[in-house]
């Protein structure tokens, strides 16, 4: 298996790609999952949402990829969009080396890493992305999107304040400004298809996230699968013995079906 960290800019050692690459199989080709994970744009808790996302995704016929994005009031959206979509052109201008299928890249993504991972899916054609990485129109859309208990609105009575402070790089955003980065707000009939997981009672990102972005993929009839889990804590990434790090209700065997489920929802769209 090959393990590298590619550098957006050689500069910045704070945003990197850090890549998982199979050996490869004869007349065998794989698909590529990028994996972005949460800490509501404070930090990126990679040690649970990331290297370990992108293992479990391996066997599966998947290369993974987790990408270390900017963080922090001080580096304001869309910065995050642009380096996601540097991350996607990364892939795609790689994927020979990389043994994966140019057209079947997806990318998932958890708690405020969802909501990169929803801007990503919707918001991939934004001029901004364009006037700052050379690349042709779509290159960074991904083929389809999983989000796991993601943050999702700004504009909301349930929006989760802190993440969009930290996103934005003010204590007070202006209603317009947090519309923009609403994921809800921007689904189009351009938006990528949809695999969404949450739990009922979600006390840090409330369930109504997911389900009023559902409702916006209903409206413009938009394929999209959702799974929400009865019971269960914020950040059960894969609610299995390797993530949950000693602390017990991050174990879920019904969760831990997560992968599998979106893997089949893949296959299938």
């Amino acid at each position: 298996m090959v393990n590298k960290r590619v550098y957006f800019e050689p500069e910045n050692r704070d945003t990197y790609l850090d890549i998982y690459v199979a050996d490869p199989l004869k007349d065998f080709t794989r698909k590529a999952i990028l994996v972005i994970p949460g800490g509501g744009y404070g930090e990126v808790c990679a040690e649970r949402e990331g290297e370990p996302i992108g293992m479990a995704f391996m066997p599966y016929g998947y290369n993974a990829f987790v990408l270390h994005y900017s963080v922090g009031p001080q580096k304001r959206f869309p910065t995050q969009l642009i380096e996601a979509s540097l991350a996607m052109k990364h892939i795609r201008d790689h994927a020979q080396e990389y043994n994966i299928d140019p057209e079947k890249i997806f990318v998932t993504g958890f708690s405020a890493g969802g909501h990169l991972a929803g801007c990503l899916g919707t918001m991939w054609g934004k001029e901004e992305i364009y006037q700052a990485v050379d690349m042709p129109y779509g290159y960074n859309k991904p083929t389809g999107m999983m989000l796991i208990y993601p943050v999702v609105t700004g504009v909301t009575e349930y929006s989760h304040a802190l993440s969009f402070r930290n996103l934005l790089g003010v204590d007070m955003p202006e209603e317009e400004q947090l519309a923009a980065c609403s994921i809800e707000q921007n689904v189009t009939e351009m938006s990528v298809p949809l695999f969404i997981v949450h739990t009922s009672n979600d006390q840090i990102v409330d369930v109504r996230n997911s389900l009023c972005l559902a409702e916006k993929y209903r409206e413009k009839g938009i394929n999209f699968e959702m799974h929400i889990y009865p019971d269960g804590p914020h950040g059960v990434a894969l609610g299995n013995e390797i993530t949950k790090c000693g602390v017990e209700k991050y174990k879920n065997t019904a969760i831990a079906k997560w992968v599998e489920n979106a893997v089949e929802w893949a296959e299938r769209i």
